[in-house]
């Protein structure tokens, strides 16, 4: 076997895959040597063992727990990415992944007491942190909501079950339905009302957010009214809004000079995921802010970054981002 790319040098063999939910997956591999990885923490995969097509997904796993490392995948309608390993990857096959990545873990949090909060496909390293927490830290207390549009979009639904009656008074979980949401569940969106009642010593808890952007946003608005302080407040920065957009965002406007286009996408989404949606060219591999290769100009426009490693700081003041990790907060035109 011939490594695709040095930035995926783990081979890794596919053992089994899984259906959760109608258009989820999650892959179970069986790495070929010992693979280090943190609680939360994701990885490159090599789509098609290729070297320049690269995409980021959570280790869903948790290590020395899980009997697999896995990957849990949602199948997007145009993704590259999901659709190969989703669809048409099988048991036997072998996958390259990147060296463990990301600063969304336990790892760089002191407490004991976390308030989890997760939307839709976020859920993935919030089950890998709950998994290893749980098991490992019988001091910990953990209170999780978790919001889907309907009951049938729970991911891991049996084990959530099952880690509540393992743990119960370790783990308090909340399932929240948007739609459809019957015995057992929440139903609506998360708010401060709801966080308030339920959750009477937030101030106290470590609150850590992973979904789509504009969920974490919420999070993070509802968290600091409540009174947690900035050190206590994480969320997972590397995921592309692509992969959780809900349909319910505000739409904002992009504008591309150089072809002469205008379109909408929504809120929170990042641009790389607007530019490819909308056929404008733009070169992207690693997809998670470490190649370099979507380097844009943003001539004006309202965005926020999570990643600028690959940039000088000239070009920074000059307005490039990577597109993979720039996530558009307001109307934007780029060069």
């Amino acid at each position: 076997m011939t490594m695709p790319t040095p930035l995926c040098p783990n081979a890794m063999q596919i053992h089994s895959i899984r259906q959760e939910t109608a258009d989820v997956w999650t892959l179970e591999l069986i790495a070929q040597d010992f693979y280090p990885y943190l609680p939360g923490q994701y990885a490159l995969v090599s789509i098609r063992n290729s070297e320049s097509t690269l995409r980021a997904y959570t280790l869903s796993s948790s290590p020395g727990l899980s009997r697999f490392v896995t990957l849990t995948v949602r199948a997007l309608p145009d993704g590259e990415g999901s659709s190969w390993l989703t669809q048409e990857v099988k048991p036997g096959n072998t996958l390259w992944l990147s060296d463990a990545q990301g600063e969304f873990t336990y790892a760089n949090v002191a407490d004991k007491h976390y308030l989890m909060l997760a939307g839709g496909c976020g859920v993935t390293p919030i089950m890998s942190m709950t998994r290893w927490l749980l098991a490992n830290q019988p001091e910990s207390n953990l209170i999780v909501f978790y919001n889907v549009r309907t009951p049938a979009d729970v991911i891991f639904a049996q084990e959530w079950q099952q880690l509540v009656q393992r743990y119960p008074t370790q783990l308090t979980l909340y399932l929240m339905a948007e739609h459809q949401a019957n015995e057992g569940y929440l139903s609506g969106r998360i708010s401060r009302e709801l966080i308030a009642e339920k959750v009477g010593d937030i101030a106290t808890r470590t609150v850590m957010t992973c979904g789509p952007a504009v969920y974490m946003d919420q999070v993070e608005a509802i968290s600091y009214a409540l009174g947690i302080s900035n050190e206590r407040f994480h969320k997972e920065q590397f995921h592309t809004a692509a992969e959780c957009i809900t349909g319910n965002e505000p739409m904002l406007n992009i504008s591309v000079i150089r072809t002469n286009q205008q379109f909408t996408a929504p809120v929170g989404t990042t641009l790389l995921y607007a530019l490819e949606q909308n056929k404008v060219p733009v070169i992207a591999a690693c997809r998670s802010g470490v190649c370099g290769s979507c380097k844009t100009l943003i001539v004006k426009g309202h965005y926020t970054t999570t990643s600028q490693m690959s940039l000088t700081e000239d070009e920074i003041t000059q307005g490039y981002v990577l597109a993979c990790s720039c996530q558009l907060t307001g109307d934007v035109e780029v060069a």
